[in-house]
This record gives C-alpha cells, sequence and structure tokens, in this order.
C-alpha cells in the first residue's frame, strides 16, 4: 500500500509540475482542477461505463445459483458486502471487478470463463477479483488512470501550441524545445507509474485473493489455463483504457506492447502463488 501511494503521490505532483511548466501557475491550478472534475465523474460513473461497454449483463441467483454462492462465500469471507454479479457474452475467458467501494461493487465474468475452469479454478479468480474490491484497486486505479490521462491531454495541447506559436528568436526556440521534449517524456512517465501502480496491486490482489479462497494453487491453475486461453481466443472489442481491470490483460500484441502491459507476467504470478501454496 505505500509503495502505491507513494506512486499516486508522485504521478500527482508530475501532473502539477506539468501544468506549470507547460503554463505557469495558472495551468498548474487548471490541471489540477480538471483531474479532480474527472476524477469526480470517474468515482460516480466508471463502473456503469465499464459494465455498458462490454455489454455485461446482471444474472440473478436464480439464473445462475453456483455462482453467486461461490461470490457471496468469497465475500463473507473478505467481509465485504456481496457485490452484483454479472456475465458478459464472450469466448475469451475472463473476468473483473469495478466499483468505486464496496457497497457499490460488481463482479463480471465472461461465458468463456465459465467453461473453461473447474469450480475450485473459478473460486480462485472469483477470490482474486473480490481482493480488489476488498483493497480499493477500482478506485486506485481510476484515479491513476484519469491523472495520467490528463498529463497527456496537457502535453497533446502543449505540443500543438509549440508548434504553431509565433516567434522564432533564440530564447522562443529554447522554450519551444524545452516544452516539446516535456510533452513527448511527461505522458511517458505518467504511463510508467500507472502501469507500475496496476502491476503492484495485481500482485496484492493475488496474494489477498489467494487467503481468502485459500487455495492458491487453484487460482494458479486458473491463471495458466486463462493465459492460453486468451492467447487462442482474444477480446477483440477490449478497449486498452480498461484493459488493467480484467484478471489477465484481454490484448494481445507484439515484445514491445508486452512491455507496456498493465498485468505484471503471468509466470511470475503463477510462481509466487506455487510458492504460497507450499508454505500454506
Amino acid at each position: 500500500m505505500l509503495k502505491t501511494t507513494l506512486l499516486l503521490a508522485f504521478l500527482t505532483g508530475l501532473l502539477v509540475v506539468t501544468g506549470r511548466a507547460l503554463a505557469g501557475t495558472g495551468g498548474m491550478i487548471f490541471a489540477f482542477i480538471l483531474a479532480l472534475l474527472m476524477n469526480f465523474s470517474a468515482y460516480w460513473y466508471s463502473d456503469r461505463i465499464v459494465l455498458a461497454m462490454y455489454g455485461a449483463r446482471e444474472v440473478s441467483p436464480q439464473e445462475a445459483p453456483g455462482l453467486h454462492r461461490v461470490v457471496e462465500s468469497l465475500a463473507a469471507r473478505a467481509g465485504i458486502p456481496k457485490p452484483r454479479v454479472f456475465v458478459i457474452n464472450s469466448n475469451t475467458p475472463n473476468a473483473f471487478a469495478t466499483g468505486r467501494d464496496p457497497e457499490h461493487a460488481a463482479v463480471a465474468v465472461t461465458t468463456g470463463i465459465l467453461e473453461l475452469l473447474d469450480r475450485e479454478e473459478l473460486t480462485g479468480v472469483l477470490a482474486h477479483e473480490i481482493a480488489h474490491i476488498k483493497n480499493r484497486d477500482t478506485l486506485i486505479s481510476t484515479v491513476a488512470a484519469t491523472i495520467a490521462g490528463v498529463i497527456t491531454m496537457l502535453a497533446v495541447w502543449a505540443r500543438w501550441a509549440a508548434i504553431f506559436a509565433p516567434g522564432r528568436d533564440r530564447e522562443s526556440a529554447a522554450h519551444f524545445l524545452g516544452v516539446l521534449l516535456l510533452s513527448i517524456l511527461a505522458p511517458i512517465a505518467a504511463l510508467i507509474i500507472q502501469l507500475a501502480i496496476s502491476r503492484t496491486r495485481e500482485y496484492l490482489a493475488d496474494e489477498t485473493g489467494a487467503r481468502i479462497s485459500r487455495k492458491p494453487g487453484a487460482l494458479a491453475s486458473a491463471l495458466r489455463k486463462l493465459e492460453y486461453g486468451v492467447a487462442r481466443a482474444p477480446m477483440h472489442n477490449a478497449n486498452p483504457s480498461t484493459a488493467h481491470l480484467f484478471i489477465v490483460n484481454p490484448l494481445r500484441g507484439n515484445v514491445i506492447a508486452s512491455l507496456f502491459s498493465t498485468h505484471p507476467p503471468t509466470e511470475e504470478r503463477i510462481r509466487r502463488l506455487e510458492a504460497m501454496a507450499a508454505t500454506m
């Protein structure tokens, strides 16, 4: 948690510094207010937006009794209210949690994951998602993504302003190069920090989820199957801005893309879980 707090603080500091460097004190204030407004909107509506984005349908206990029983049991062990349960009609095996706090949370699973995993493995996956809710990762991820988005937006505006600004004497040329360099480096730094936060929270959710389910080996087995399943049937309608929500990355790209993945390497996650299983 300390690591995540420091990363969020650094990301906020980068936002303030970027705003000040690009437009002085006014730019700094504008950037901070814009981030607050965007975070406010994301706080209240991000869960509805992401569920609608993937066509998630809420299912009742009568429609999916086994799924509801597992979610209810895990939520009770975690000490949080039972989240709402959604199903996404997709062959890609995956799952995610969303919601601003444990009292307004939801878990969503694809039809693909229900077909691929056995009961113990599915329990391990749902425990991972319950852990995200318990740790309030969905809120942390939303804040990080919003601040990173504001930095990127400011950088784009600054780049165009610098290119079309009048005057090209020595002083203005130096300013132009400085703004151009900052507009390129700031979004990259923001992305790296956002990725670090996402990866840190994934490791923590694996650990917390394994303790909730008491079966780290089942989650390790599920991750192995999910990695293979997503490679075979990637989610074509997945949005990169929401990729960090899923238990495994729904997108598939080249080696360069994997360096900027929101998820830590699956092999390392499995190794840590198997080490937990050996000690439990």
